[in-house]
This record gives C-alpha cells, sequence and structure tokens, in this order.
C-alpha cells in the first residue's frame, strides 16, 4: 500500500504523463519552486506581515499557492528519484530527536 507522500508522486508522475508531455528539467523546476515560494512569501507578507496588502493581492489564495510548492517539490523528487515519503519520515524522527526538549523548555514559546 502507498503512502500519502508516495501516492501524490505517483498523481503528479500520471499528471505529467497525461498532460505535461515531460518534465521540465531539475534546473526550470528549481527556478520554478523558487518562484512559487516567493508567491506564497508575498502573501504571508502582506497578509500577515506588516506590508499592506494590494487590492489585486486579496484574491490570491495561500492553498493554492502553497500547492504549487508542493507539486513543484514533487516534480523534483520524482525526477531524481527520491522517495520523499522516506526522507521525511527520516526528518521527523531526526526532529522529534532533536527537539523532545528543545521546544518544550523555550521560554519564548510561553
Amino acid at each position: 500500500m502507498a503512502t500519502p507522500i508516495q501516492s501524490l508522486q505517483s498523481e503528479v508522475d500520471q499528471w505529467i504523463q497525461d498532460f505535461g508531455v515531460r518534465y521540465f528539467n531539475e534546473l526550470t523546476n528549481m527556478a520554478q519552486l523558487t518562484e512559487e515560494v516567493g508567491e506564497v512569501a508575498r502573501i504571508i507578507a502582506r497578509r500577515y506581515g506588516e506590508q499592506s496588502e494590494k487590492e489585486s493581492d486579496k484574491t490570491k489564495d495561500l492553498g493554492e499557492e502553497l500547492a504549487d510548492v508542493l507539486f513543484v517539490t514533487l516534480c523534483l523528487a520524482n525526477q531524481t528519484g527520491t522517495d520523499l515519503q522516506a526522507a521525511f519520515d527520516r526528518r521527523m524522527a531526526a526532529k522529534g530527536a532533536r527537539d523532545k526538549d528543545r521546544h518544550e523548555s523555550n521560554p519564548k514559546l510561553r
């Protein structure tokens, strides 16, 4: 049975086969990822930060922009042969071990 991220990787791969012709090369996808992260940053900075939000930005959907980041991330994982689920599981285990007491004892989080 596929894990959630493996299912997403498969879904993106199928979309590429059905509609995308082929994956953009890794450098193009890296540039696209940077562009998508910039769009997320713009929404966060204006909606939740101190910058004023332009009228044209008020209709931007943060969820859709985050989904664009996820899509390109999944493309990069697929084309580089990265099992993102396994990598995610390893990172969560490492973060759990490293941070098990760190945030609990952080007075800034109280």
